[in-house]
């Protein structure tokens, strides 16, 4: 999809600020880190992580979507954010949303799901209140990240209760880096060590044998182009009926991309997976080349355009938006790829919008 003409006016427009903030959109709420022994380049994907789970604790707090869990892992709504950025969310949530609980429908809940580089998000809450849980809800992520969370976990009685409630036993498997119980678990693991991931994984009953959706979100931009390629065709290759969600970056290599990767590397942020990010057609590829037997991207403009247009019409009422090409160019520049296998012949590869 083209550009606006008006597209790099825009741009020029933005000070600095506000387009870091435009950025943050695309950093998921943990992502892991860049990979890097710098100290520097850590601290500023942990910095992410706080700003862009207050974008999401903000949007919640206006009412783009309900999200009762989001304030015992971040208690003040903080600053007000553009409603650019809140639209902006609202897809994204909205968009993996429908992906994922149309494949927990249509294996009936026996499935497994496994988030990959998960951070502070609260899906597994939200599909037990909507009945939706999985056999098991598996969160891999950074240490560091995964040991705040449980803290949370453990000291919120609204967060641990349906942990408790879906569990079997008196007790649970905790500790600082990892929480396993009946129908959820967390563990600490870098991505790009797949045995020890898998094995930690399989320590806590991962089921090879079961449907598996994995999901990703702003995580793979931040590890090399064959650190993720290795990821998906191990997880291609270990679940023989799959899906997996990828919410990214796409059309980086335009000047609106450019100015974004420009803005993320003056706060230490190297997007060491960029390339995959240049169009839909590589999105895709990355998983058509290592063993998945069909993928689909769509840009978020286009997503937001597939979503529930009454729903859409309501967030729309909640603030005034001055620029909508503005809004227009952010989405273009984000995407959802889904790839599927289907050994056992579920229909994965017909879940779309």
């Amino acid at each position: 999809m083209a550009l606006p003409s008006a597209a790099v006016l825009t741009v020029s427009r933005l000070d600095v600020d506000h387009l870091s903030g435009l950025a943050v959109l695309g950093l998921f709420m943990a992502a892991q880190k860049p990979f890097t022994d710098s100290d520097t380049a850590d601290e500023a994907v942990r910095a992410t992580c706080d700003d862009a789970t207050l974008c999401k604790r903000f949007a919640t707090s206006k009412g783009y979507w309900k999200d009762p869990y989001m304030q015992y892992f971040v208690r003040s709504v903080g600053e007000r954010k553009a409603p650019e950025i809140n639209r902006g969310y609202y897809a994204r949530v909205q968009g993996v949303n429908q992906l994922l609980d149309a494949f927990i429908r249509k294996t009936e809940c026996n499935c497994q799901v496994i988030n990959l580089g998960a951070g502070l998000d609260t899906t597994f809450w939200r599909l037990k209140d909507e009945n939706l849980l999985p056999r098991k809800f598996f969160e891999v992520d950074f240490p560091t990240i995964v040991a705040r969370k449980i803290h949370n976990i453990k000291t919120k009685p609204p967060l641990s209760k349906p942990i408790i409630e879906t569990h079997s036993t008196d007790s649970l498997l905790l500790d600082s880096h990892s929480l396993d119980s009946d129908r959820y678990c967390i563990i600490g693991a870098d991505l790009r060590n797949i045995a020890t991931m898998e094995e930690r994984l399989k320590k806590f009953q991962l089921n090879t044998e079961l449907p598996t959706l994995l999901l990703s979100e702003c995580v793979l931009v931040y590890i090399t182009p064959s650190q993720s390629s290795n990821l998906v065709h191990w997880a291609a290759e270990t679940f023989h009926t799959a899906m997996f969600i990828n919410y990214e970056q796409v059309n980086m290599s335009d000047r609106f991309g450019q100015v974004m990767i420009e803005n993320l590397q003056r706060r230490q942020c190297t997007l060491a997976g960029v390339e995959v990010c240049q169009s839909l057609d590589s999105q895709k590829e990355r998983f058509l080349k290592t063993g998945w037997e069909h993928a689909d991207a769509l840009d978020m403009m286009t997503v937001y355009s597939m979503l529930p247009q009454e729903d859409v019409a309501r967030i729309e009422r909640l603030e005034f938006l001055d620029e909508r090409e503005l809004l227009q160019q952010l989405l273009q520049h984000y995407s959802i790829c889904w790839a599927t296998k289907d050994k056992l012949n579920l229909g994965l590869s017909h879940l779309t919008f």
